[in-house]
């Protein structure tokens, strides 16, 4: 008999992704496993290095892809992803990938300008990077704007300087992808591995500030899904408050969010607190343990680390909202993984015919 991750009820109630099987005591593979579609979540996916994190999130997004009433989005800062977009063994995998993506300035808060660009909001050349940002949509009419004001030349110059840093990152573009461009059928693979880490969270806020507003607004009608690996990275900037947005806030509207990391100490604890469904595989930082048994639940009759798996593929799922707990394996990606490290051998050949 199967069971649907994140509901009560069985398949027969919505769509739901396969996700691997129970595993058994004698580790053999029991009855399979899905999580539920249907229904908005705030998934975390944790592990450490070389366990599967990345691995089941590729799971996850492969199931999403495939899912009627969805539109996924995953946040690529490894550039792992676009393998999503190849041949797969089983059913297709209809996916977009889009190697330099652009957003528009305006999907950016005017406040979020100052943290942004490393200026506070409370100096001058920061009051001027607000004002700016609030009054005009492009980063030529924001200097343009800057340089009309009555403001002391040095303060003028150090706000026009920071915004020619944001240009030079090129991701903005007032033509930038819009709710609309992602949410369709198919998952959007946004390659941003090519960008340091303050334009990649620029990208990853405007994102999801854009499909939640476009929720909230109903402007979209199919349910975004968010998907971000190395996700430590995004609440170290500027774009943890639309994410914090969303996994406290986006139930109602109906935008997911999932979250891969092999630093659970690193993100924040509203991440971890408002998550209904973890998924974790080996860890065995004791910081990175602590962070998860401060939310482990009343329900888990064990301690969390008492139960973690220690073999790669192997997951603890912690499931809030059936308050359920469950062992499982993986099922195998039907498309390539792409986040396997190199290994020497591979060059060995090659080395010596040089």
């Amino acid at each position: 008999m199967s069971f649907v991750i994140g509901r009560s009820s069985g398949l027969e109630d919505g769509p739901a992704g396969l996700l691997g099987d129970y595993r058994a005591l004698d580790g053999s593979e029991g009855a399979p496993v899905y999580f539920d579609i249907n229904n908005p979540h705030a998934m975390l996916i944790v592990g450490k290095r070389g366990y599967g994190k990345s691995y089941t999130l590729g799971v996850v997004a492969e199931a999403l892809a495939r899912a009627d009433g969805v539109s996924p989005v995953i946040i690529d800062p490894m550039s792992v992803f676009s393998t999503l977009a190849e041949p797969s063994r089983g059913e297709p995998v209809p996916a977009t990938v889009i190697d330099t993506p652009k957003v528009n300035p305006g999907s950016i808060e005017p406040r979020s300008w100052c943290a942004l660009l490393g200026l506070s909001p409370e100096s001058a050349a920061g009051a001027l990077l607000w004002q700016a940002a609030a009054a005009e949509p492009t980063l030529d009419a924001m200097k343009d704007h800057v340089e009309a004001t009555t403001a002391p030349q040095h303060e003028k110059r150090a706000a026009i300087n920071h915004l020619s840093l944001a240009d030079s990152w090129g991701v903005f573009d007032t033509d930038g992808l819009t709710a609309t461009d992602l949410t369709r059928p198919e998952i959007t693979v946004l390659d941003v591995s090519g960008l340091g880490e303050a334009p990649m969270n620029a990208v990853t806020r405007a994102i999801a500030e854009s499909l939640y507003t476009a929720r909230v607004t109903e402007t979209v009608s199919r349910l975004p899904w968010l998907l971000l690996d190395e996700v430590h990275t995004f609440f170290n900037g500027v774009a943890a408050p639309a994410l914090e947005t969303i996994l406290t806030r986006g139930r109602a509207p109906g935008v997911s969010l999932v979250m891969a990391t092999q630093r659970p100490s690193a993100v924040s604890a509203t991440a971890i607190s408002q998550s209904d469904l973890l998924v974790s595989h080996r860890l065995t930082s004791h910081q990175d343990l602590e962070a998860l048994q401060q939310a482990q639940p009343t329900y888990m009759d064990t301690t969390l680390g008492d139960q973690l798996p220690t073999e790669a593929g192997e997951v603890l799922i912690v499931d809030d909202s059936t308050e359920t707990v469950h062992s499982v394996q993986i099922r195998h990606r039907e498309t390539p993984h792409g986040g396997a490290s190199p290994q020497a051998t591979q060059f060995t050949d090659t080395a010596n015919s040089s």
